[in-house]
């Protein structure tokens, strides 16, 4: 899943938003295609640590002309990166064919009936707080076991509110609401999470647990983010959500031939 952000303040420096103009961001879907992306996801509020929301006309002026013109040029599916009922509604009108909502379990129970509605997959990811507040007062029992439960209470959500069971994913939430240890667990067991019998996606492509062990800026973490989707995907991910597509495909592709081999 290569990362469009149509926002002027990205964590990772890369937004792409421009009030009048769209060729940057055309361009740039292009060549994550190019580069060997199975999926777009398009985002047009940033989630960042501390991140303040926008509103819903600021988002969809930002996410919505772009997916309306890839979604007539492009067969790649796309998504949309948003917990806002009617941003989703709009992009899925526009083409989107994918929900990535980060808010999980507090999920808006309109955004999953319009997802039913739509016949359109789901993304639930794990979070504690809001982005604003989410690395402040972080604290687990049992990291892993209270992941699980509320994937699954996200789950049965999506379920109840009658979408297809084979059109959820789940996403546990690397960087939202976790210190730098709790990612490298999560990482480290992820595998705790196939109980739960549907695709997982990671996102852990330029993240400050990287540069914390590192000690680099987030420009120069592409090996750490390689070993962090490695990682991953021996794991167990199914989808790695990522920013620098060419080298993180060789790295997927790699990982899964060794996963290939070890399960022949």
């Amino acid at each position: 899943m290569g990362i469009i952000n149509m926002t002027p303040d990205s964590f990772s420096g890369d937004g792409l938003y421009r009030r009048i103009n769209l060729r940057p961001a055309l361009r740039y879907a292009r060549k994550l295609i190019s580069d060997g992306a199975d999926i777009l996801d398009i985002g047009g509020e940033s989630t960042r640590p501390g991140a303040q929301r926008i509103s819903v006309k600021e988002e969809i002026d930002r996410v919505i002309p772009l997916i309306t013109r890839l979604a007539k040029k492009i067969s790649v599916p796309i998504s949309i990166d948003t917990y806002k009922p009617e941003v989703a509604r709009r992009a899925l009108e526009a083409g989107a064919c994918i929900v990535n909502n980060i808010m999980g379990t507090r999920c808006d129970k309109s955004l999953l009936r319009m997802v039913r509605d739509y016949k359109a997959a789901i993304v639930l990811m794990h979070i504690k707080g809001t982005p604003r507040t989410m690395q402040q007062n972080i604290r687990y029992g049992n990291l892993m076991e209270e992941l699980f439960s509320s994937l699954r209470k996200s789950l049965e959500n999506c379920l109840e509110s009658g979408i297809n069971s084979d059109r959820i994913i789940l996403d546990p939430g690397i960087g939202f609401g976790k210190t730098s240890d709790h990612n490298l667990e999560i990482i480290n067991r992820l595998d705790r999470l196939k109980r739960l019998n549907k695709p997982l996606l990671v996102g852990s492509s330029r993240k400050s647990f990287i540069g914390k062990i590192l000690n680099k800026e987030v420009h120069d973490r592409l090996w750490g983010s390689a070993a962090s989707v490695c990682a991953s995907i021996l794991n167990g991910a199914h989808i790695v959500r990522v920013h620098d597509v060419r080298p993180m495909k060789d790295v997927a592709l790699v990982a899964d031939a060794i996963m290939n081999k070890k399960t022949s």
